[in-house]
């Protein structure tokens, strides 16, 4: 394993490069200090558990120090690592959305979900995924605060990407910690892409919830895939037309052929398109954590279940 990158964001607030499938900048954790203690949101996998817990030690975190560890959302890249870390951060208390934490707990479905998505793969991509000690979770609704060093964490529900998501905004910074709720941004791209996977993407909640942490007014925006932005209000404020893009793409390629793979070849030539096109930047390494195929399985359940397959108009 490599020396894990820690960066600083300013007031104390670091950021941990968790090396998620041993590849740097893909899953970002972060640490907040608070006073008598610190705050970690995101966990990732449970095969990110050594990065993490060397990310914490070399910012010098003691491990019993870390007391809140609060997931944006229960999807593996995110928080499958929550029950592998009990142990190791022995006095903190785990938070999640009220709708993801039974699953966490009893984490049945999320393995079955996982091996039924990817197959042999699941287990050396994601790990083991471990039950959370019911006494050790708290369900989040939206609307608590944690006290920070210099300011405080608000929790704001944002569903959306998927019904248990959370964004957390830090008055200390001005920073939105936004999950997969506003999109995927890695360091090396210039350019959003959208994060519409199945099974419960809601594009109109999606929207709703872009502007709820737009009304935040933000000085920083900071994603899961990957840190702060440079143009983070910006970021912001283009993603619902970014995401409008790809979905009329993909309702168009649907209703030619409402296959996955008819879909996934049109948004990634309409991807690469628009890179050229605007002079931008493409990460390629942005499709480990928010791929064309999965994009397609997630417009094409919003289209069956919202009825658009069979309509001639957008209405």
């Amino acid at each position: 394993m490599a020396r894990p990158r820690v960066l600083e964001l300013g007031q104390g607030r670091l950021l941990l490069d968790i090396d998620f499938r041993d590849t740097e900048g893909l899953v970002a954790s972060y640490l907040l200090p608070e006073e008598e203690g610190w705050t970690l949101i995101e966990t990732g996998p449970s095969t990110c558990r050594e990065a993490l817990l060397a990310g914490i030690d070399r910012a010098g975190v003691a491990r019993d120090e870390v007391r809140h560890v609060l997931v944006t959302h229960i999807h593996l890249d995110h928080a499958g690592g929550v029950g592998a870390l009990t142990e190791a951060l022995p006095r903190a208390t785990f938070y999640a959305h009220e709708l993801g934490v039974p699953h966490l707990i009893d984490p049945t479905k999320l393995v079955a979900s996982a091996r039924r998505a990817w197959g042999a793969a699941a287990d050396p991509l994601w790990g083991p995924i471990l039950p959370v000690p019911s006494p050790r979770i708290v369900a989040l609704h939206g609307g608590e605060r944690f006290q920070l060093r210099g300011g405080e964490l608000s929790v704001l529900a944002t569903p959306g990407h998927a019904k248990h998501h959370l964004a957390f905004f830090d008055s200390g910074l001005r920073g939105v910690f936004t999950g997969d709720g506003a999109g995927v941004r890695l360091e090396r791209s210039s350019r959003v892409r959208p994060a519409v996977p199945p099974p419960d993407l809601d594009l109109e909640q999606l929207f709703s919830s872009v502007e709820a942490m737009q009304r935040l007014d933000p000085a920083l925006v900071l994603y899961s895939h990957f840190g702060p932005s440079p143009e983070g209000a910006r970021d912001l404020d283009r993603y619902r037309a970014i995401v409008e893009e790809w979905r009329d793409v993909a309702l168009a390629a649907a209703r030619e052929t409402p296959e996955v793979d008819h879909v996934t070849e049109r948004l990634r030539a309409h991807d690469l398109g628009a890179a050229v096109a605007a002079r931008a930047t493409n990460d390629d390494r942005s499709t480990l954590v928010s791929g064309y195929e999965l994009a397609a399985r997630g417009f094409l359940r919003y289209f069956e279940t919202h009825g658009m397959l069979a309509a001639q108009g957008m209405g």
